[in-house]
């Protein structure tokens, strides 16, 4: 089964560890053995935290164009809604749902859209797009994919602005660079293999210097220190 997926992860964090800004959105192409990205689209969208539940729109029509490339069995987002079809969700079965009354309440904003977009893709590609959430190994890896693209965009904005940036990772995930590109390998238990990666096409992580800390805030969290080379 071949699997697109869309996620956003990595956020901009102040000085006490406090997440700022979400830095990047994807989508991914995940075939079996579903360990790493086969095809990817990622972009930067330096998001506020308080309107981050509207990025939910942006990973969907990012997995929407990814369609257009690649082709794909079905669609998984990261709404946690027991792998509900979302074309066919409903507020009154959004209602029933065993989630929070403020996740309740983004959701239904952006459900008129959310439901277009699974619709068009429906119709089109012919196949669904389910709100299955972090149960999804091939959302796993579009989270892991957009916290490495997110690592480039970070250093290409420290660059350009001359100002170190704090950038705090997805749960449980460890960089690392090699051969021009940015991995980020999952550390959860059974996903030792997994992973996401971000080509650096501008050679920007030759400009700065990165230093790896853990969060002291947020457990199983790890930040990255980014400066510009002097």
């Amino acid at each position: 089964m071949r699997v697109i997926s869309a996620d956003s992860s990595a956020a901009i964090l102040d000085e006490k560890f406090m997440p700022l800004r979400l830095v990047a959105s994807a989508s991914v192409l995940v075939n079996p053995p579903y360990r790493e990205p086969q095809c990817r689209l990622a972009e930067p969208i330096f998001k506020e935290m308080e309107d981050s539940y509207e990025v939910i729109v942006h990973e969907a029509e990012l997995c929407r164009d990814l369609l257009d490339k690649v082709k794909a069995d079905v669609v998984h987002l990261d709404m946690s809604l027991d792998a509900i079809s979302l074309e066919e969700l409903s507020p009154v079965q959004l209602s029933n749902m065993r989630i929070s009354t403020r996740a309740r309440q983004h959701i239904l904003k952006v459900l008129p859209k959310l439901r277009k977009i699974a619709g068009e893709i429906r119709r089109k590609q012919g196949i669904e797009v389910l709100a299955i959430g972090k149960e999804s190994i091939p959302v796993r890896v579009a989270e892991l994919t957009s916290g490495a693209e997110a690592i480039l965009f970070a250093c290409a904005k420290v660059v350009e602005e001359k100002q170190p940036v704090l950038l705090g990772l997805p749960s449980k995930c460890q960089y690392r660079i090699a051969d021009g590109k940015v991995y980020l390998y999952s550390l959860m238990a059974a996903e030792h293999d997994v992973r996401g990666f971000a080509e650096d096409a501008s050679g920007v992580l030759k400009k700065v210097n990165i230093l790896e800390t853990l969060n002291p805030c947020a457990r199983g969290f790890r930040a990255l220190k980014i400066r510009p080379l002097s």
